[in-house]
């Protein structure tokens, strides 16, 4: 099932970022990285046209209190979500709780490790101090990148599926899996 989740109170840190809840400050580095083309695509979402688009976005980042903005030099350079994951290709987990990740990173912060990094914060927190069970992450097929902060964070494949976009193409999508039994594992 779902679990309950309000971020709204939390900030968490690692050697290089700060996640911490959206606010309304943060409009102009959410437009910044929200608008460049390719960023927004892996995720499912275009590229914002204006700060209208984004003022929006940012309000329900805001309302919704499960976004972390991910600062690093007091610059928003991402987000990192607990979003709701689809229960019913997961019927097995209905008595468990659980959430699915979602994550984006400003284009010019790639390939630095710094998702990863922000990931493995997340589940800790998720695991340790949100009491979840399981966490799903999914990416599209064709996102490398995507499945590689995955696979650095400890999720294995789940499932295949396919995923409708907000700008309505339908995308192959692999869907993966980290469970509490396993994280605390993996962590000796």
């Amino acid at each position: 099932m779902n679990a309950e989740i309000d971020i709204s109170k939390v900030t968490l840190k690692t050697p290089r970022l700060t996640l911490r809840p959206w606010r309304e400050g943060d409009l102009d580095d959410f437009f910044e990285y929200a608008s460049v083309d390719g960023v927004g695509q892996m995720a499912g979402w275009l590229p914002h046209k204006d700060k209208d688009e984004s003022r929006a976005i940012l309000t329900k980042f805001i309302e919704g209190k499960k976004t972390f903005a991910l600062e690093k030099d007091g610059k928003v350079i991402g987000s990192l979500g607990i979003e709701k994951y689809r229960e019913a290709l997961c019927p097995e987990f209905a008595d468990k709780k659980c959430r699915e990740l979602g994550y984006v990173l400003a284009k010019p912060n790639w390939g630095q490790g710094l998702m990863p990094e922000a990931v493995k914060e997340v589940i800790r927190y998720c695991f340790e101090d949100a009491g979840l069970n399981a966490l799903f992450c999914g990416h599209f097929l064709k996102n490398h990148r995507s499945a590689r902060v995955q696979e650095k964070c400890g999720f294995t494949h789940y499932a295949y599926s396919k995923y409708e976009t907000r700008f309505g193409t339908v995308e192959d999508d692999e869907v993966n899996i980290l469970t509490r039994e396993d994280w605390l594992a993996k962590r000796g």
